[in-house]
């Protein structure tokens, strides 16, 4: 489960211009599903429209984003099939204190996309 090439071209200018605005929430939100133990992989499915994967945490007129963030985890996934080999994602995933997990839901493209944070300063 790698970065798609196209989901770099077409979506990154727009997903990354966002994440400047939304980390630090998306970050919190990931340390809170972990701390209370939740799940060890929150997921943060992003869309321009509604979508019924997740509960909305940030909506895009709130903070003037292109895209609607929201928070959910792999349990509900799986649960979907929207993730079908569990532990091959478990393997894929990448260490949430360090990467955020996106899962990027556009018109014609579904993708995961794991995103660094920022580095505190």
């Amino acid at each position: 489960m790698q970065n798609d090439p196209e989901l770099n071209g077409k979506y990154l200018g727009s997903i990354s211009k966002d994440f400047v605005v939304v980390a630090d929430t998306l970050k919190e939100a990931a340390y809170q599903v972990k701390k209370r133990g939740f799940s060890d992989y929150p997921i943060f499915p992003i869309s321009k429209v509604d979508t019924p994967v997740g509960q909305l945490l940030i909506g895009k007129d709130e903070l003037g984003t292109h895209w609607n963030y929201y928070m959910t985890y792999l349990d509900e996934f799986v649960q979907r099939k929207l993730v079908e080999n569990e532990e091959d994602f478990q393997k894929a995933y990448k260490d949430p204190d360090e990467f955020c997990c996106l899962f990027v839901i556009d018109e014609d493209f579904t993708n995961f996309l794991f995103i660094p944070y920022p580095e505190d300063q």
